[in-house]
């Protein structure tokens, strides 16, 4: 089941969407090379699915990236 998108997230997902496009290459291509199914992929390019840690090292290294790279300016709401 899906999350309802949150700001971090739907921002974290329009910054992997933008680079994958920046860069020419393929979503598809994408989550294999992250060994991710297409379909979490597109989830969290959504922004509708949480991304581990682990997930988001997969991402960045198939999309060419620094982790830093994707994290750098997003806003982080705090809670509580």
């Amino acid at each position: 089941m899906e999350n309802q998108p949150t700001n971090e997230l739907t921002e974290l997902g329009d910054r992997i969407k933008n680079l994958i496009k920046e860069k020419g290459l393929k979503t598809m291509n994408v989550a294999h090379d992250a060994n991710l199914d297409s379909t979490n992929l597109r989830k969290y390019i959504r922004g509708t699915q949480d991304i581990r840690y682990t997930t988001l090292l997969r991402i960045a290294a198939a999309i060419g990236v620094t982790p830093s790279e994707l994290l750098e300016g997003l806003q982080i709401t705090k809670k509580g």
